[in-house]
Parts: structure tokens; C-alpha cells; sequence
């Protein structure tokens, strides 16, 4: 067993097909398949289940797979350390949707030309999944809605952010929140969180809620009249929402700011990682304006 072992069967384990990971590894399928079943044979226990073509990891390739998380990311930190300081490799990023699409633009540009020798691969998921996948080594960091407490982790706050809800042109607070619908991302999701608790605490009881991938997708059907949802404000002051004409309502001071914080696992940083903090906003321009 090696590290080009464990790559491999991470990426099958990751894509979920021997096809999708031999793309990945630029070789065929058959060389995947044989040193898969060669890796089986080593450690002696059945990594995967597999049904016709498709692949079900097993309970002992679940343990093999964190430890192959966390050895990759040993092996990238180590060859990062005997290069020197000057950041380089892969920085595997999180972020939650809204983030991803209207502050990164401000920030990753300028931070590709400073290190160009840094790869940047960019996920967006919501904030518990984000967390959870730092974790559990699949991102080296995320940001996501702060503060974060989770023992394993630490960070910095970057973006204050305003939710404001949203509501077809013309609606008041009180006419928009009578039985609505609520357009939100996934479970997860802090803004969804918050606007579910805002509900709550007011006695406001949904139709119900309908989940989205994309701001803009829920920012289309609150136009259309579809339902309500709750966004920062950084969103709507975008050039590309202005059009839309939405009644924008910002809620009381209890219900907010929220903070966008950058979390990596406690005691770990790449030199990659090092320059990214470095790049963002000061930790205090956040906590301020909160």
C-alpha cells in the first residue's frame, strides 16, 4: 500500500465509478480495476461493494478513506515544508454559494497572480457540510457562517453580511410572510437556518419550503412571485439583481449581521493556505462592522 494506492482509491471512492476516476487519473479502466482489487488483496478486506457497474464503499473502505484523506493531505504538507515557504500545490476551498459568487471574484483573482504555482479548486456547499468536510480532510478550508465553535477547527472572520428578505415587488413585510413559501438552499444552510428561526420565533408557519442549488435561481422565482427567502445584502447590491425589483426587508438588529468566517482544522496551515489568510480582509474590518 502506497500513496498512489490511496489516491486512487480515494478518487474511486470520491467519484463513485471506475470510469469517472480512470478520467481523472488519465489511464483505462482496467489498470484502475486491477490495482484496486491488488490494494483489496493487500490489506485483505473487500473496499467496495459492487453491484453491475456501480460501486458501494464498504464499511472498512469508509475507515481506509479518512485515513487516505488525511495521508494526502500529509504528503501535500510535506512537500510544500521541503520547498520552502513560497506557496505552491493544491488549496482544496470551500464556500457557501452566495460567498462563492459575489466576494471570492474580489479576493481569488488577485490571489492567483500573487502565486500562480497555487491551484485553486473551489467547491460550494453549505455551511455544516463545509465544516463537515474540513474535517474529515476533503477541504483544506471553507467559508462559511461564523462563528464556528467545533473543537477541531479554527479561523478568522472575513465578511459581515446583512440578510435581508426578499419578496415580490410591492409586498409589505407583513403581506409577504402570511403562509409563505420559502425558497432556500439545502439542510444545512445558515441562512436557511436563520429564516426558518425568524419564522418560528414569530409564530409565521410556512407552506412550505422549496430547496435550490443557485441564488439565482431563488432570486428568479421570488421575482416571479414563487415564495420569500432570505439572502445578504451584498447579493442584491450586485449589478446583476437590480433589474429584478424585489422588495428587499431588512430585519431587526436581533436578527442580525451574520459573520462569513474562513475555517481550517486547528493547527494546520499550508504556506498556500498562509497566503490566502494573508490576502483576505483584516480579521477586525469583520468584527467591527458586525
Amino acid at each position: 500500500m502506497d500513496l498512489a494506492s490511496l489516491r486512487l482509491f480515494r478518487i474511486v471512492a470520491e467519484t463513485g465509478s471506475v470510469t469517472a476516476a480512470a478520467g481523472q487519473l488519465c489511464c483505462v479502466q482496467s489498470n484502475v480495476s486491477a490495482r484496486l482489487r491488488q490494494l483489496e488483496d493487500d490489506l485483505g478486506v473487500e473496499l467496495f461493494r459492487r453491484d453491475r457497474r456501480r460501486l458501494f464503499i464498504t464499511p472498512a473502505g469508509e475507515i481506509l478513506l479518512g485515513y487516505a484523506r488525511r495521508l494526502q493531505s500529509l504528503a501535500d504538507e510535506a512537500r510544500a515544508a521541503v520547498r520552502g515557504d513560497e506557496p505552491g500545490g493544491t488549496l482544496r476551498l470551500g464556500s457557501m454559494e452566495t460567498t462563492a459568487a459575489i466576494r471570492l471574484p474580489q479576493v481569488l483573482p488577485a490571489f492567483h497572480r500573487r502565486h500562480p504555482a497555487v491551484q485553486l479548486v473551489l467547491d460550494t456547499l453549505p455551511t455544516r457540510q463545509a465544516v463537515s468536510a474540513v474535517l474529515e480532510y476533503r477541504l483544506d478550508a471553507a467559508f462559511v457562517c461564523g462563528p464556528v465553535t467545533e473543537p477541531g477547527l479554527e479561523g478568522c472572520p472575513v465578511w459581515c453580511e446583512a440578510p435581508c428578505l426578499i419578496a415580490e415587488a410591492g409586498l409589505s413585510l407583513a403581506e409577504a410572510t402570511v403562509a409563505p413559501v420559502l425558497l432556500t438552499f439545502g439542510a444545512g444552510c445558515a441562512y436557511r437556518d436563520r429564516l426558518e428561526d425568524w419564522c418560528r420565533v414569530r409564530g409565521i408557519v410556512p407552506a412550505t419550503v422549496l430547496e435550490f442549488r443557485s441564488f439565482q435561481a431563488i432570486l428568479g422565482c421570488v421575482a416571479a412571485g414563487m415564495g420569500i427567502a432570505l439572502l445578504p445584502r451584498s447579493v442584491l447590491d450586485d449589478p446583476a439583481s437590480a433589474h429584478l425589483g424585489l422588495a428587499v426587508h431588512d430585519l431587526p438588529a436581533e436578527a442580525a449581521p451574520m459573520q462569513t468566517w474562513l475555517v481550517w482544522r486547528r493547527g494546520w496551515q499550508s504556506p498556500a493556505l498562509r497566503a490566502l489568510c494573508a490576502s483576505l480582509p483584516a480579521d477586525g474590518a469583520a468584527s467591527a462592522a458586525c
